[in-house]
């Protein structure tokens, strides 16, 4: 329990504590049960009416008694509520400017812009891989609900460009964005090309007749979920196996198998290694899928005379260790 709810508990326990003494007291000195529980109610709410009855010393001083103490209590509950609610203020302000200095110094992240129901999977999913990202969502809830998950968010509107800009577009690797609207998804796509021209930019489509839209706006991919939703489920009835295996390349674990994209660094010893020297299969346990080339060409089951270059994507397959080991050799 937090400190200020235990200081409420324990001063509205005291004061409940006085108050039946007090009762009681007035009681023993001879009054009826109502007029005990008036003055009493007078007395510690020091509204200052007159006594029920005339008071003896003893009475005056019971009675003072019960002021001091309910007074000096009430100050107690009052101090812990102000605490609480301070504290509470202060913790948030405190979070959203923490949260502000993180977002300030990423590069090369990730924006979401929507936190819906497939704004919240992607985030899950980047947040599985350890993926640098930051959310724009324009209602509150969503924010709070992105917070609470541990993710770095922005409220703002994504189709601004100030919102674009807070979430440090001009240093982010991609933008995704996955608003139910496809007018908003146009607008978002237009806006981020303009202010960063090499930007990766995803983009989500309704109709298909928008995935023209989006690709003349300055989209790099259009998903349409419902299309996609359809082709799978097909393909879960026709091709059950294949699906499976997609899945894994896709980056699902199952079986403690693993498919990555690794990008060979300039200054990787793998550079100019072939595939066969490279040791992958044998030495490493690794499978490689394909190698992607700087002009966005893929090299499918590449031979073992394949070279290795510096900004090969190499599409790789095999357990966990194994790739942290594989990574760790050849510095990627």
């Amino acid at each position: 329990m937090s400190v200020p709810l235990h200081r409420l508990r324990l001063g509205l326990a005291t004061l409940g504590a006085i108050f039946v003494v007090a009762v009681a007291g007035y009681c023993v000195a001879g009054w009826d049960v109502v007029d005990a529980i008036y003055m009493t109610v007078i007395t510690l709410s020091t509204v200052g009416f007159r006594e029920v009855a005339p008071l003896g010393w003893e009475l005056k001083l019971f009675t003072s008694l019960i002021i001091v103490f309910g007074v000096s209590v009430a100050v107690y509950i009052g101090g812990g509520f102000v605490q609480m609610v301070a504290e509470g203020e202060i913790a948030k302000a405190m979070g959203l400017r923490r949260a502000t200095r993180e977002i300030e110094r990423l590069t090369n992240h990730i924006i979401i812009c929507g936190f819906g129901r497939m704004g919240e999977v992607l985030a899950g999913e980047l947040h599985r891989l350890g993926t640098k990202f930051v959310v724009v969502e324009d209602e509150s809830e969503r924010i709070a609900h992105a917070t609470s998950l541990g993710y770095l968010a922005l409220l703002g509107d994504a189709t601004e460009e100030d919102a674009l800009l807070e979430a440090h577009v001009v240093d982010a690797k991609t933008v995704v964005t996955t608003l139910p609207s496809d007018a908003d998804n146009v607008f978002i796509t237009l806006t981020s090309r303009n202010l960063k021209p090499d930007l990766q930019i995803i983009a989500r489509g309704e109709f298909p007749s928008t995935e023209k839209k989006l690709i003349q706006a300055g989209a790099d991919r259009v998903v349409l979920p419902a299309a996609t939703g359809a082709m799978r489920m097909a393909a879960l009835i026709t091709r059950p196996s294949i699906v499976e295996l997609i899945e894994v390349v896709a980056g699902r674990t199952i079986s403690e198998v693993e498919t990555d994209e690794l990008t060979i660094p300039p200054n990787s010893p793998l550079v100019g290694v072939s595939v066969r020297d490279s040791e992958t299969r044998s030495r490493h346990g690794l499978l490689i899928v394909a190698i992607g080339r700087p002009d966005g060409a893929f090299q499918f089951n590449p031979d073992a005379d394949t070279i290795f270059e510096a900004g090969h994507r190499i599409i790789v397959m095999g357990r966990s260790a194994d790739l942290r080991s594989f990574c760790s050799k050849y510095g990627i």
